[in-house]
């Protein structure tokens, strides 16, 4: 039986039918696949449903299964053409009290949102039983679940609305839609203030979860990261008194926009003796979830997806790629654009569409926010860590290997890496995860004796790069030195 699955999101529209998970930005590229002049604009959604989501609802027979999902704008701005096209609208008013309840009829198979979050964080964790989070700004009939041991869904909706809120914070104090990750750098620089506190406990206690009138002359007068810093800590609380209290196994996976949150899931890692934080873990990741759910639903299988995966290009140079000569640029100061195989899901690079760099350079942020990023200078990198290494740098109980969690830094020797609150965003790297990447660091170590480099998403003001072509314009139009694309090399 094939399964092809489809998220209808307001943004980060993508597909996935157990092999290739499209993530529609990085072909189009256009950013979350928005219009960035108004992020409202329906057109986007309505080209995504037209292109991708119909012509598979209308293959759907006896060996074919169409799966989806909705959020609550993704939804809204297709609602006309769910409408016209769909036989079956009844899937609108399923609210599941289970994470394995799906509504399933006539080869149609769908979940709700946070369903699709929780189970992509569950099923690709390996654990046995596990608590889930499920958090981020706007779902379906949720915006934030927990889901115990058993299986069992608690909507803490009301409770914990703070993915929300970030996302309108983020564009009060000059961001803009969806750039609560930057909120979440600014926070470093910032501290505790009573005035932004009292904002915020105003928005939660609201009905309709909106900023008081008071809130502009807060964002006017006090400073932004002083703002965003508060914000963090509030966020923290949060789960501190709601999630924690509800905790049924010492396993705990987490899934959302909001799980982007490196703070926040540092610090679930002091609760629960294992947290698990997948990849893909924003809207971007919903058409895996809701595969996994239907094929572990309808088959019984556990399907976990690639890391890595996007599709592959036959892009090879004639010499096989000297892996040392690679690392020696980088402890020479070069910085290189690493492009290998099938790219990564998910917003964070993971070693094969990546910027890579040395560490110990001091100044090496400010050239590649600079120089190559173009982006805004307090935004920090991530270190790629070998895992044999990775507690002798940063102070944390357990392996990152996806870059999902913020700890502090315990040597000086790395500033490239250290953000300015001394805590850095870590990427464990197990061999057996990607082999090439480990050997490249691995060189990089022998050298200079640092275990790890900086690495960072390969793109400028753009999605990551796709397809060898995207690598080529992004190099050329910016200050890398050099560029590997799998086998093959390019020098400035």
């Amino acid at each position: 039986m094939n399964i092809y699955s489809v998220a209808l999101n307001i943004h980060d529209h993508n597909t996935y039918d157990g092999k290739w998970h499209k993530q529609i930005e990085r072909h189009n590229r256009r950013k979350h696949n928005l219009n960035y002049e108004w992020p409202h604009d329906p057109s986007p959604s309505k080209e995504f449903f037209m292109e991708h989501v119909l012509p598979q609802y209308q293959a759907r027979d006896e060996d074919n299964q169409f799966a989806f999902t909705i959020s609550n704008l993704g939804y809204k701005f297709v609602e006309d053409l769910v409408e016209h096209y769909f036989d079956d609208k009844e899937f609108v008013d399923f609210k599941p009290r289970n994470i394995w309840e799906p509504y399933h009829k006539d080869n149609v198979y769908y979940i709700d949102h946070h369903q699709s979050h929780a189970t992509y964080a569950l099923l690709s964790s390996g654990f046995t039983e596990s608590d889930i989070l499920a958090i981020d700004g706007r779902g379906w009939k949720f915006n934030c679940i927990f889901v115990d041991s058993q299986g069992t869904i608690t909507d803490l909706s009301k409770k914990i609305p703070i993915g929300g809120l970030w996302n309108r914070l983020a564009q009060d104090i000059g961001f803009k839609y969806l750039d609560a990750g930057k909120v979440m750098g600014l926070a470093g620089y910032g501290k505790y203030n009573y005035q932004a506190h009292a904002m915020i406990d105003a928005y939660l206690l609201d009905a309709n979860h909106t900023l008081p009138r008071f809130a502009h002359k807060v964002i006017k007068k006090v400073p932004k990261e002083d703002i965003a810093f508060t914000l963090q800590q509030v966020t923290i609380d949060l789960i501190k008194k709601y999630v924690y209290p509800l905790k049924s196994s010492e396993n705990l996976c987490v899934a959302g926009g909001v799980a982007y949150n490196g703070y926040m899931n540092e610090e679930l890692t002091k609760h629960y003796t294992r947290v698990h934080i997948p990849p893909a873990v924003g809207d971007e990741g919903q058409a895996l979830g809701t595969y996994m759910h239907a094929k572990y639903f309808i088959e019984g299988e556990i399907h976990i997806p690639s890391v890595y995966a996007g599709r592959d290009y036959d892009y090879k140079g004639t010499d096989k790629l000297d892996i040392k000569e690679v690392a020696q640029a980088i402890a020479d100061g070069k910085i290189v654009g690493w492009f290998q195989g099938k790219s990564e899901s998910g917003n964070r690079a993971l070693g094969n569409r990546s910027i890579l760099a040395d560490p110990r350079n001091p100044d090496i942020k400010n050239i590649i926010n600079s120089k190559i990023k173009m982006r805004e200078d307090f935004r920090p990198f991530a270190p790629s860590v070998l895992i044999e290494h990775y507690q002798e740098y940063f102070d944390t109980n357990q392996p990152s290997p996806y870059m999902s969690r913020i700890m502090p830094v315990k040597k000086d020797t790395i500033p490239g890496v250290t953000h300015v609150d001394g805590t850095a965003r870590i990427q464990t790297v197990d061999r057996s995860d990607n082999e090439r990447y480990y050997d490249l660091i691995n060189e990089f170590y022998k050298i200079t004796g640092i275990p790890m480099l900086l690495n960072t998403s390969f793109n400028c003001q753009e999605p990551i790069v796709e397809t060898p072509q995207d690598a080529i314009l992004t190099f050329n139009k910016t200050d890398l030195d050099m560029l590997i694309i799998n086998d093959w090399s390019m020098k400035k």
